[in-house]
C-alpha cells in the first residue's frame, strides 16, 4: 500500500495498514529537516521524512515568509514584517491595503492577483508529475474567506464592520472568495485528490465571533465553494481548518458537505470527543500537541500521545495523524523524528 492509498483509504474512515502521517513546518525548521535529509528540495525531504500527504499552497496564505528582507509586500498589497521570538522569527502584517476604507472606495477598485495565472501552478503541476502516482495531493488554498479579507481590511475593522457594515463585508468576502473558487478549481484540474480551505474562526476557549455571525457571512459562501468543487470531480475530499474550539459549527460544516476536519488542536477541542461526536460522518487530520508535547515533551512523552490517538480518535479509520499546526522552531530535530519514529511503530491497523 503506498502514501496515496494509505491516506485515501483512513481519510475515507476506513482501514488502512498503518495510520497515513503528515507534517508542516515553519522555515527554520524546513532548513534543518533538509540539511538533515541532505537534500535542497522541500518535498523530497516531506517523502524522506515521511509524509504521505504533500500540501502546494496558493492565495495569501502562501504570502507568509514569502520573502528575506525584514519587510516586504505580498501579491496582495499586504505590508509584511520579520519579529523575532526566543528561537527564531516570523512575519505578521503592519500595513492592510483595505484599512480605513469608509467609503468603500478602496474595495471597489481593489483587484486580487490572477488565480488563473499560469505560472503559480506550475510548481503544482511538476510535483504532480514527480509524486502524484504515490502520494496523496492537497492543493491548498487556505485563508479563503474571512482570513483573507481581515488581512486586506484590518482584524478589527473587519469584524466591526460585519456588525456595522455588513453589507460591505459581504462584497469583501465575495471577493476573496472569488480567487478561492478560481484557484481551488485549477487545483482540482491538475490533479489535487484534496482542496483545503479555511478560516480560523476559533479561539482557545470559544469563537473569536457568534456562531450566528459565522452561519450568516461564511457558511453560505463555504457551501457554494464546497459544492463547486466537487461538481468539478465528485471524488474530491474537501478539508476545512481552523484553529480553536469551533464545536458550534461543526455539525454545519458536515451539512456542507465537509470530508476533513483540520487541525483538532487538543488543547481546545479533545480529540476523543470529536471523535464520539462526528467519527461516523467526518474524517480528521492532525491532533497532535504542538503547544507542549511536540516542543517540551520528551521521548515517552510524545510515543505516548501518538499511541492515545491512535487508541481513541484514530480508532477505526479516519485520521490522518498530524502536528496541529505547522511545527515550530522551539521544536528540536530528536522530537520531530520522534513523532514520525512513533507514527511507523504505534500506527499498525493489522
Amino acid at each position: 500500500m503506498n502514501s496515496k492509498e494509505r491516506t485515501s483509504i483512513a481519510l475515507s474512515r476506513q482501514l488502512p495498514d498503518r495510520i497515513p502521517v503528515s507534517g508542516e513546518f515553519v522555515p527554520e525548521v524546513k532548513k534543518i529537516l533538509m540539511e538533515h535529509f541532505h537534500t535542497d528540495n522541500y518535498y523530497d525531504m516531506c517523502v524522506k521524512i515521511g509524509n504521505d500527504m504533500l500540501v502546494y499552497s496558493t492565495g495569501i496564505s502562501a504570502s507568509y515568509y514569502l520573502r528575506e528582507e525584514d519587510e516586504y509586500v505580498c501579491p496582495w498589497g499586504c505590508r509584511w514584517k520579520y519579529f523575532r521570538n526566543a528561537t527564531g522569527r516570523y512575519t505578521e502584517i503592519i500595513n492592510h491595503p483595505l484599512s480605513d476604507d469608509g467609503d468603500g472606495k478602496k474595495l471597489r477598485a481593489y483587484r486580487t492577483p490572477d488565480p488563473d495565472a499560469p505560472e503559480v501552478y506550475l510548481p503544482f503541476r511538476e510535483l504532480m508529475n514527480r509524486y502524484g502516482k504515490t502520494h496523496f495531493m492537497c492543493g491548498s488554498v487556505a485563508c479563503s474567506i474571512f482570513e483573507a479579507a481581515w488581512y486586506l481590511h484590518g482584524m478589527e475593522e473587519t469584524i466591526e464592520d460585519m456588525v456595522l457594515r455588513p453589507d460591505y463585508v459581504k462584497e469583501l468576502f465575495d471577493k476573496t472568495m472569488q480567487y478561492t473558487l478560481r484557484a481551488g478549481l485549477r487545483l482540482i484540474d491538475e490533479g489535487a485528490d484534496m482542496i483545503w480551505l479555511g478560516d480560523d474562526v476559533g479561539m482557545q476557549e470559544r469563537m473569536l465571533f457568534s456562531p450566528a455571525m459565522w452561519r450568516e457571512f461564511l457558511k453560505p459562501r463555504m457551501a457554494a465553494l464546497i459544492a463547486a468543487f466537487k461538481a468539478r470531480n465528485p471524488a474530491l475530499l474537501v478539508a476545512y481548518h481552523s484553529c480553536g474550539k469551533i464545536f458550534p459549527i461543526i455539525d454545519d460544516l458536515i451539512e456542507i458537505g465537509l470530508d476533513v476536519l483540520n487541525p483538532i488542536q487538543p488543547r481546545a477541542m479533545d480529540p476523543a470527543e470529536i471523535k464520539r461526536k462526528y467519527g461516523n460522518r467526518l474524517s480528521f487530520w492532525g491532533s497532535i500537541d504542538i503547544q507542549g508535547t511536540l516542543p517540551h515533551g520528551n521521548r515517552e512523552d510524545i510515543r505516548a500521545e501518538v499511541k492515545l490517538r491512535m487508541e481513541t480518535i484514530g480508532k477505526g479509520g479516519g485520521l490522518l495523524l498530524a502536528p496541529a499546526h505547522n511545527v515550530q522552531s522551539d521544536t528540536s530535530l530528536e522530537n520531530i523524528l520522534t513523532f514520525y519514529e512513533a507514527a511507523r511503530e504505534l500506527g499498525r491497523y493489522q
